[in-house]
């Protein structure tokens, strides 16, 4: 994966994010497939709309079809018809919505199924073997996301717990080839914590970083 910018205007940026099943132009509205489509729309639907990636959704295709099935049948891609890049997210926002039905420490999360309460563990290992067996071009770290607002323990808390996870992710992922991990930086609202997690991150080593836990 290689990323070159083609154009600047003061701060911003045109870029190009190249990847083994095309180009992703940036900056880009990536359109959420997270049960491995995008609700009422057919993926020539949503190529036509110039979408260059999709993303998927860890916990949910883990609950079903569930990954070893993805996997047997061809892959994420083939599974939803989209030949372009896939992003997956690695499960980490469902630590934070679903915090009713899970319980969290330092190995990873148990999470009761939303649809039926099967019992599933996530850990950084096993969201990365998630995201292999998918066949997804860009994988995300496990993280944990907190909702906002909270206090400044808590936030420190769950970044570092992420850091921690970063770690074992990176590792986990290993150096397969035409595939990419990004590390995800937390911290919060908190200026200070958020430097923190970046730098960290960026001395672990991952392909790209995402910025997470805003939105929430």
């Amino acid at each position: 994966m290689k990323f070159s910018i083609s154009a600047t205007d003061g701060t911003a940026r045109r870029g190009e994010l190249a990847t083994s099943r095309g180009v992703i132009r940036t900056p880009a509205f990536m359109p959420v497939g997270t049960a491995a489509t995008v609700k009422a729309m057919m993926p020539e639907t949503v190529r036509a709309t110039g979408a260059d990636i999709v993303l998927g959704n860890v916990y949910h295709l883990m609950l079903r079809p569930g990954a070893e099935r993805i996997a047997k049948l061809g892959g994420l891609h083939k599974f939803m018809n989209w030949p372009g890049p896939i992003l997956t997210d690695s499960g980490g926002f469902q630590v934070m919505s679903l915090a009713k039905l899970r319980t969290l420490d330092e190995t990873g999360v148990k999470f009761r199924s939303h649809i039926d309460g099967t019992a599933y563990e996530l850990t950084p290992e096993r969201a990365m073997e998630i995201q292999a067996l998918l066949g997804s071009d860009i994988s995300m770290q496990l993280d944990e996301c907190v909702r906002l607002p909270c206090s400044e323990e808590e936030m420190a808390r769950a970044m570092r717990l992420s850091l921690r996870w970063a770690e074992r992710s990176k590792r986990a992922f290993g150096t397969p080839k035409d595939r990419a991990v990004f590390g995800i930086v937390q911290g919060g609202s908190s200026v200070p914590l958020r430097l923190e997690s970046a730098k960290a991150l960026t001395e672990i080593g991952f392909d790209g970083y995402a910025i997470g836990g805003l939105a929430v």
